[in-house]
């Protein structure tokens, strides 16, 4: 049974994050309710690694003492799944905007498909998506890229360690990738296109794993009151 000062001390929480929801809504959900059933008036809590509103899965989150963790927690090797879909490209490399341009995808073979993926393992550099949390000048990449503003993005060195293709169903390309800290899975669908002389764009994301913590232990943050009033 959790005490509140079990929470205070610190504890990391495995929460499995939904569609449409933004990693922050998930930590204000976690905080307002072991507040309100400790009625404490505050409580430290951050999660080790954001996930995109249009991604699910696995979201570490560190309470009280433990948030001196989430710097440690944030360099753990991710393993994520997911589908990246050839013939077309958007300008945030996923769902989130309109498809901006068409490419061809005859020529593109199950061979092709899985030699590409093959170029992609090792220590590679990758631009970040222009939709995206960084900051360049004190602003987030998306603020700039929402006002129509060009910015020059400096490319990163990722490591990928495993790329593998799951499944082909006609134009959508399941797979399932491990991979360092700073890899966006949006740039790696857009460039996985282009090696493919064609165009990709990322149409499902889910995080299965953060180092050796998996998403299959994970709650769902709509679930975690009753499992707080059930350890009562």
């Amino acid at each position: 049974m959790k005490t509140k000062e079990d929470f205070l001390e610190g504890q990391l929480l495995l929460l499995d994050k939904p569609l449409n929801w933004t990693s922050f809504q998930v930590v204000n959900k976690l905080k307002w309710n072991i507040r309100k059933k400790y009625k404490l008036k505050k409580i430290k809590i951050g999660h080790a690694g954001t996930l995109d509103p249009l991604a699910t899965g696995l979201l570490l989150i560190c309470t009280g003492k433990f948030t001196k963790k989430i710097t440690e927690l944030q360099g753990q090797v991710k393993e994520y799944t997911g589908i990246i879909t050839l013939g077309a490209t958007t300008p945030s490399y996923d769902l989130e905007t309109e498809i901006n341009q068409t490419f061809t995808t005859s020529h593109i073979t199950q061979k092709l498909i899985i030699d590409a993926a093959k170029k992609f393992i090792g220590t590679i550099e990758q631009i970040p998506p222009i939709f995206s949390a960084l900051k360049k000048d004190g602003k987030r990449l998306y603020e700039y890229a929402r006002k129509g503003k060009t910015v020059e993005v400096k490319p990163r060195q990722v490591n990928i360690l495993e790329f593998e293709i799951t499944s082909i169903n006609n134009l959508d390309v399941s797979f399932r990738v491990l991979c360092s800290k700073g890899t966006y899975i949006r740039s790696l669908a857009h460039d996985f296109g282009k090696a493919l002389n064609s165009g990709g764009h990322l149409t499902k994301l889910r995080r299965t794993k953060i180092g050796d913590y998996s998403v299959n232990n994970a709650i769902d943050p709509l679930n975690f009151e009753q499992t707080l009033n059930e350890e009562s």
